[in-house]
């Protein structure tokens, strides 16, 4: 992967105009627009790199010449989860337009705005299981430390929608907000088991396509792939079943749509060739 973390820097513009809006069973007031206003103080932890240094007590470092950073019990009010599918399918398209990293960027765009917000983040990768790539220490350093693993990351294998976001939602012990970016190519039935699983909590899924999967270029003798299997298919790729594979495209996304949307998630469908700000924008604001 070559996922470059300066595309974090340009997310700032949507902290301050592109407030996301959660329902208000989920999501804890945001109102305070100093650090600590109408807080109340819990307790301290040891300042990491990428932790708001007005946070810092200072008197305590006078005392102990360490730094530490007050926390407050409304300071962490809400976490988000971040499931990124890295199974092989995911493993599709050229520079910008791969699957997975831009998923990933995706993913990464909520968990940076949610630090800057004062809310905590998990970031993890799905295939037959999950993996969990943060530390817990939501914040910028952590961000830069996951883009690493990112960029080291071996995608391979099918994903197990069912047993890896029900192991996932098995995880999660506070109101949260679930963000899963995957292609969905998979059984539907597994694909709503497993969503299903954390629909208890706010749910945003994104499909993530690449143009050739949207509307393949590719005309005449054609040899098709599917990467999670290696199985090949020689076929004349034109005329009707060019006008085939588009209805059954859209049949599926449709299918997957509204699984979502009875499960009374925000669905989206994202194509990689489009703008990454707007795509991310679109997922932000819900």
């Amino acid at each position: 992967m070559t996922i470059d973390p300066d595309f974090l820097d340009e997310l700032d513009r949507f902290d301050s105009s592109l407030k996301r809006e959660t329902t208000s069973q989920h999501q804890g007031e945001q109102e305070s627009p100093d650090v600590g206003e109408g807080l109340t103080f819990s307790d301290y932890r040891r300042y990491a790199p990428g932790d708001d240094t007005r946070l810092i007590d200072w008197k305590l470092y006078a005392r102990t010449e360490e730094y530490y950073i007050k926390q407050y019990e409304e300071e962490r009010n809400l976490t988000v989860h971040v499931l990124v599918d890295s199974s092989e399918s995911m493993d599709f398209g050229e520079g910008e337009r791969h699957k997975f990293e831009y998923a990933a960027k995706l993913g990464l765009g909520f968990c940076y705005l949610t630090a800057e917000e004062n809310n905590d983040f998990r970031f993890s990768t799905f295939g037959d299981d999950f993996e969990r790539l943060d530390t817990g220490r939501s914040n910028r350093g952590e961000l830069l430390r996951v883009i690493d693993l990112l960029n080291e990351h071996e995608l391979g294998g099918r994903t197990d929608f069912r047993a890896a976001l029900e192991s996932y939602a098995a995880s999660i012990s506070s109101r949260s907000l679930v963000v899963v970016l995957s292609d969905f190519l998979g059984e539907l039935d597994d694909i709503e088991e497993g969503l299903a699983a954390l629909a208890r909590n706010e749910l945003v899924t994104a499909q993530v396509l690449s143009p050739d999967e949207l509307d393949p270029e590719v005309m005449g003798d054609t040899v098709f792939e599917e990467p999670e299997t290696d199985r090949e298919l020689r076929t004349y790729f034109g005329g009707r079943l060019a006008q085939q594979y588009q209805t059954r495209l859209q049949q599926f996304t449709g299918e997957v749509a509204e699984r979502a949307s009875d499960l009374r998630a925000t669905h989206a469908l994202v194509d990689t060739g489009d703008d990454f700000f707007d795509s991310f924008a679109s997922l932000w604001v819900g």
